[in-house]
């Protein structure tokens, strides 16, 4: 679809950093989409899109994201990095912990990062982030984070969560700790191992073409898992109840 003109938005909290070209859309199919088309026309690094609402929105291997309008904050960035494709994971990882700060600073809830690219509370879904890399060197980074716990339906409840923060104050929040984790990511594993809701649990793992159990019990220095002595690049991991189905 063709989006309305986007408002600007601005944030004294955004001041010096990367991210000076927001763009807040009422509609828009996806964030994520919209971002990449950008990149293909060579926008800089650093343009942001967010959205009230998405009618495409985008999860990991193909799953939809949708969401009442309000309900969530949905936005996605623009990135350059200029890292070697094995350790793009690292802006993931950065994005989720930004994430956290966030809600760190504005909240009482402690959330954790649940390996590859969510943000959880307990074993509920928060925030869930998508990365998505268009070949050339540009990396779009989506995150989707609930924020209406009432506009949660019935069937995600026990799986889901959301924390009652304003949009916009968690907006500049996660973009400012973001930028400042995006210039230190070589602390970014440090910090992600501190904040696991993963490491140390039964987990299953669902891979292309196997699915295995084990105990997760470290991250490379890529940001990847290790999963009783195998690294895991890519894949879903279930958290694993003690009689061993998923929580």
């Amino acid at each position: 679809m063709t989006p309305r003109e986007p408002a600007v938005w601005s944030d004294p909290l955004l001041a010096g950093t990367r991210f000076g070209d927001v763009r807040w859309f009422e509609v828009i199919d996806s964030t994520n989409r919209y971002l990449l088309e950008c990149a293909s026309e060579g926008a800089r690094e650093g343009v942001v899109a967010v959205a009230d609402v998405q009618t495409a929105g985008r999860g990991r291997l193909g799953r939809a994201w949708l969401a009442p309008a309000g309900s969530a904050l949905l936005v996605s960035v623009l990135l350059r990095p200029a890292l070697p494709a094995g350790r793009t994971h690292l802006v993931t990882l950065a994005a989720g912990l930004a994430a956290i700060e966030a809600i760190d600073t504005l909240t009482t809830v402690r959330a954790g990062l649940k390996w590859p690219n969510d943000v959880v509370v307990g074993d509920r879904k928060l925030a869930g982030i998508l990365a998505e890399t268009d070949g050339a060197g540009a990396v779009v980074v989506g995150m989707g984070c609930n924020v209406r716990p009432a506009a949660l339906p019935d069937e995600l409840q026990g799986i889901a969560t959301a924390v009652p923060v304003d949009r916009e104050r968690l907006l500049a929040r996660w973009l400012a700790a973001y930028d400042a984790r995006l210039g230190a990511l070589d602390r970014v594993v440090a910090e992600a191992i501190a904040r696991s809701a993963t490491l140390g649990r039964r987990v299953r793992v669902d891979l292309a073409r196997e699915t295995f159990d084990g105990t997760a019990t470290g991250l490379t220095d890529e940001g990847f898992l290790v999963v009783d002595g195998r690294v895991v690049s890519a894949g879903d991991v279930v958290h694993l109840r003690h009689d061993g189905n998923g929580g």
